[in-house]
């Protein structure tokens, strides 16, 4: 626990926090350099914030970009992809209460029209604003509450306003997640802060989710490039709730250099804010999933084997399997449904030898059933943190996928999202 009393950010038993990173209380604010704000334009039906600025006050700011795969991305991802400087922005625009998604030639216009109006706000060029929407597809975006919404933040920019910048990107979240920490590096200190927002439509193809990161250290955009494209490889991109890929992923770095700290490539200093940067964005992946619509049981499903590609969809087909997140949320070891899972990913390769091992007991092996501790068994998996191990033939390759149980309240929230 903290010194408040407050939960620490770094939870999980799957996340461990480097020794050199220490966490800030929530009202710490933002690194140097940087500003943001939340507000109410009347997107939410709730009244609650839903347009946030956020502003890099560096006059050569770097950062780095992940959208979305999908082939039905979103307006303001389309339209950050072809105008803006992802390698260099100094303003993002977020809105909740609206995914513009789906929204044709009207939505990119509608879309452009924000970014200019951010753009007059925070007093950057247009190619400067990144845009990042979420909320349900197929609405056309309210275009007059987003620029009032606009006018509002821009008078309420402050370093300690992420906290309402957070409030404005969520839409189903349950959950706040946001952390402010503070980073030993061998050059010197430097701040880092993340607000995010995800709790259903993730699949572990870049998971559904809104994720935007700031850092008052000195970093070219390359290795902001490179820094975000592996971490978010191992936090975002290995998280699931539904299996469902969002319209609207985005996750971003932005680097304002006002420590005057400068992390040079291939140094010591890469390596030491990029293992802070990767515990900060896996702790975020598993607090998506944790906070997945209805959600009550989180789980690590790792599997091994020879052939990279095969334990791939195997990781996939038990992380996003109805019968095993099920069986998860009732605290049913019920390992068949794992085996089933399994094999159908892996078609037309039996007799499959595989093995599985739930919270360290073993209980199959080679795909034969073995004799385990049934009633010790039944008690590891009444835990809030599950973990499965999966073994296939061969050897080398490994991966890892987070994932929520299925519940009765995600099917009735999600039966009824739009009325």
């Amino acid at each position: 626990m903290s010194a408040t009393g407050a939960k620490p950010f770094f939870c999980s038993r799957w996340v461990t926090r480097p020794a050199h990173v220490s966490e800030l209380d929530a009202g710490a604010g933002l690194p140097g350099g940087f500003r943001a704000a939340g507000v109410a334009a009347g997107l939410k039906p709730s009244g609650r914030p839903d347009v946030g600025l956020l502003v890099c006050d560096a006059a050569r700011p770097a950062s780095a970009v992940r959208f979305t795969s999908s082939g039905a991305a979103a307006a303001p991802v389309l339209l950050s992809r072809e105008r803006s400087r992802l390698d260099a922005l100094r303003a993002v625009l977020v809105n909740s209460g609206c995914a513009n998604a789906a929204t044709g030639r009207r939505g990119l216009e509608d879309a452009a029209k924000t970014q200019g109006a951010a753009a007059a706000a925070a007093g950057v060029d247009p190619a400067e604003v990144a845009l990042a929407s979420t909320g349900g597809i197929s609405q056309f975006l309210d275009v007059d509450a987003v620029l009032k919404g606009i006018l509002a933040a821009r008078g309420r920019l402050a370093a300690d306003g992420d906290a309402d910048f957070q409030q404005a990107i969520q839409t189903t979240d349950a959950l706040e997640k946001r952390a402010s920490l503070a980073v030993e590096l061998p050059s010197g200190a430097v701040r880092l802060s993340a607000q995010c927002k995800g709790a259903g439509m993730i699949s572990p193809r870049f998971a559904t989710m809104l994720c935007f990161v700031e850092t008052d250290a000195a970093i070219s955009a390359e290795t902001c490039d490179l820094l975000l494209g592996v971490t978010v490889k191992r936090s975002f991109d290995r998280a699931t709730v539904d299996g469902q890929l969002s319209t609207n992923d985005t996750a971003l770095l932005m680097c304002s250099g006002a420590s005057g700290v400068e992390v040079a490539p291939e140094s010591e200093d890469e390596l030491r804010f990029g293992e802070a940067l990767d515990a900060l964005l896996r702790q975020l992946a598993v607090m998506m999933v944790a906070d997945g619509e209805g959600a009550s049981r989180s789980a690590r499903v790792i599997v091994r084997g020879g052939n990279p590609e095969g334990v791939e969809s195997a990781a996939r087909a038990v992380a996003n399997s109805p019968l095993v997140k099920a069986a998860l949320h009732g605290g049913d070891p019920n390992w068949g449904r794992i085996v089933q899972a399994v094999g159908g990913a892996l078609p037309e390769t039996a007799p499959l030898a595989v093995d599985v091992t739930i919270e360290g007991m073993q209980v199959c092996s080679a795909g034969a059933a073995i004799l385990y501790d049934e009633a010790e068994l039944d008690r590891l998996v009444q835990r809030e943190e599950v973990e499965y191990e999966v073994g296939l033939p061969g050897e080398g390759a490994e991966t890892e996928v987070f994932f929520s149980d299925l519940s009765q309240a995600y099917v009735e929230f999600n039966s009824a999202y739009t009325t």
